[in-house]
């Protein structure tokens, strides 16, 4: 598979965390990938005839959205597929798709179901554009176009800012008390925007800063990576571990096949 990442817009920046386009050569499938959950919803633009890609046990033909919230997806990318993939950053794709977040968390759901009236057109564009940097172009110019008409809530914003700040190990009181906002109200914001709990969100975001100390420092071990993340023991970090990829982190660490 050939993958090839892109500058961001300006404008777009504070919203996208990469944005790509994919595309698997004639006549060779890709190997299983497991991904794990990262806390970020990903768009899956295809500009081919073909499918997209396996994905667990179903086969997916059109654009996709994705939302690896707390399980890991696998995935199997198709022969003579090409996409182009966005991938939001944490709470921003509430500013681009008109639906609660919490309808797409672990989910996998059919692109037309949410844009409704305008994928298949971009589809179409897509697929007539001679060059993968039009396309990247085209995405980016439409969504865009979404984002001003979006009105971002600036409580939401701040508490996204400071869980990224704090790599998910301020207390959630800390949240309630700085936003004035009730924990049942701060709840819904979190859930409508970002798919979560701010518990649960906290509780991903801690993992997943336990997945960057693992893949910068190998040559440290389980516990002071746990200890390095904000766990309280190297027990914890498992429990996560297990909860969020289905395996122990030393498998993890070892595996070929996985992506984080």
């Amino acid at each position: 598979m050939r993958l090839q990442l892109y500058d961001i817009v300006p404008g777009l920046k504070p919203y996208l965390k990469e944005i790509c386009t994919m595309d698997c050569d004639e006549g060779v499938d890709t190997h299983h990938i497991r991904v794990l959950p990262d806390a970020c919803v990903e768009l899956f633009i295809n500009y081919t005839d073909t499918p997209i890609a396996m994905i667990g046990h179903s086969l997916y033909k059109d654009s996709i959205i994705t939302a690896r919230m707390s399980r890991p997806t696998d995935v199997q990318m198709r022969k003579g597929s090409g996409c182009l993939a966005v991938c939001f950053r944490p709470g921003m794709a509430s500013n681009f798709f008109q639906v609660p977040m919490q309808a797409l968390t672990d989910a996998v759901v059919d692109l037309a179901d949410i844009w409704s009236g305008v994928t298949k057109e971009i589809e179409d564009k897509m697929a007539q554009a001679s060059t993968n940097q039009e396309r990247v172009a085209m995405v980016q110019h439409y969504l865009g176009h979404k984002l001003s008409l979006k009105k971002e809530d600036p409580q939401l914003v701040y508490c996204l800012k400071q869980v990224q700040l704090s790599q998910g190990l301020i207390p959630l009181s800390s949240l309630t008390a700085a936003t004035g906002l009730s924990q049942r109200h701060l709840s819904r914001k979190f859930q409508q925007h970002v798919g979560l709990s701010p518990k649960a969100y906290l509780r991903v975001s801690r993992f997943i800063r336990s997945l960057a100390h693992l893949k910068a420092c190998p040559e440290r071990s389980l516990t002071e990576i746990a200890y390095a993340s904000g766990y309280y023991d190297q027990s914890h970090f498992n429990r996560d571990c297990k909860a969020y990829t289905g395996i122990t982190p030393n498998e993890v660490a070892n595996a070929q096949h996985i992506l984080y």
